[in-house]
């Protein structure tokens, strides 16, 4: 499982949305993240439909999006995400 979180340099959720990403991969071993500037990779932002940050998505180990969340997430609401979406394949 896979976790994306997409930020921008001036958006102050987006230093809490990595806390709780960073929380959410201390506590679940087997997730990974990676963290996309929009501006930086525009192409990648477009093609996931990014309209603000921050926006975290959870893919599945097969890379298919199972869970998308605008806005910086508490730990225990990713933590939550995270394992409804575990088994998603």
């Amino acid at each position: 499982m896979k976790l994306v979180l997409y930020t921008s340099a001036f958006c102050a959720p987006c230093a809490a949305a990595r806390r709780a990403v960073a929380d959410v991969k201390n506590l679940v071993p087997w997730v990974t993240s990676i963290e996309r500037d929009v501006v930086a990779h525009e192409t990648h932002a477009e093609a996931d439909g990014i309209s603000s940050t921050p926006t975290l998505l959870i893919l599945s180990p097969s890379g298919r999006e199972v869970f998308r969340a605008e806005g910086a997430p508490r730990t225990d609401q990713l933590l939550t995400a995270v394992a409804l979406h575990r088994d998603a394949a």
